[in-house]
């Protein structure tokens, strides 16, 4: 499904993003630190990381942030997580956005397990030119069966893991081996979506090395991005998910020696060289020249 062939013009773009930050939406003293928490972007979060009597207030801060954003350097990216939609506070949620004066350009949805769930919440969060950028969260076995046709639908822009449910519902440990294959499927999905594909926050915040291994790890899976629930996780996610100054030049190297080659394989440093060395090559130059424009 072309992604370009929505409605509307959509949201901004999330392929640059490396990490994002979940902020309690029933905290707003926190959004500032948020924006300077050196994250790429925010998710003022209404679904898990409020109680239920904090609802009602969680969603007026949110109302009040989307008209008079906190301070945050250029690009930076402002999300809302919403309750899930088949529920009272979701869509009590979709009702209070609905009728904002200025609607949130990204939204992610919890436990999504069908486009219909997209459809519903482009319906109420659209604008007369604009739809938000959807970003999917894949939570249950229903979720991870669907996933393919979700990441797919034009106004998904990311697809994220979340694994904590997910396990919880397969009756499976929430840890790097059990969890590898829907990790897996989640990255597969997204990239025939078109789609960025986002890890599961590192849910032991004073463990920094077992954040290290993780994130390492979910960057070799094909993951371009982590959330995080803890400003102190964002340097390490920053760092993991930002190529190196060798590694760019290498890139520019194995694109040069390729178009030197006139198209056909070739070998550098005792390496082969052929078309899918090249689109990772290319593809890493274009998320630093995307990830440059959105910083300066």
């Amino acid at each position: 499904m072309d992604k370009g062939a929505g409605r509307r013009n959509a949201g901004p773009d999330l392929s640059p993003l490396r990490s994002v930050l979940f902020t309690p939406a029933d905290r707003p003293e926190r959004f500032a630190k948020a924006g300077a928490s050196g994250a790429d972007g925010a998710v003022l979060d209404l679904e898990d990381g409020v109680g239920l009597s904090a609802k009602g207030a969680a969603r007026n801060a949110i109302l009040a942030v989307l008209t008079d954003q906190p301070e945050a350097p250029e690009g930076f990216v402002w999300a809302v997580r919403l309750n899930r939609i088949t529920t009272e506070a979701g869509l009590q949620d979709l009702l209070a956005l609905r009728n904002a004066a200025q609607k949130p350009a990204v939204v992610l949805l919890p436990k999504t397990e069908s486009i219909a769930e997209i459809e519903i919440a482009l319906e109420h969060l659209s604008g007369r030119d604009m739809h938000p950028a959807i970003v999917p969260m894949i939570e249950s076995g229903l979720g991870l069966d669907a996933a393919s046709l979700i990441a797919a639908h034009p106004a998904v822009a990311a697809l994220a893991f979340g694994g904590a449910d997910l396990a919880a519902e397969l009756g499976a440990e929430l840890a790097w081996e059990p969890m590898l294959y829907a990790r897996s499927r989640i990255v597969q999905a997204a990239v025939a979506g078109g789609a960025a594909a986002w890890d599961m926050p590192c849910l032991d915040i004073h463990d920094a090395s077992q954040l290290a291994r993780e994130t390492a790890a979910a960057k070799a899976l094909g993951y371009a991005c982590k959330l995080a629930i803890h400003p102190g996780q964002i340097s390490v996610i920053n760092s993991t998910f930002s190529p190196s100054p060798e590694q760019l030049v290498r890139a520019q190297a194995v694109i040069a020696a390729f178009e030197r080659a006139q198209g056909g394989a070739c070998v550098i440093d005792g390496k082969m060289v052929d078309l899918p060395v090249v689109a990772a090559a290319r593809r890493m130059l274009q998320r630093a020249v995307r990830r440059e424009k959105d910083t300066v």
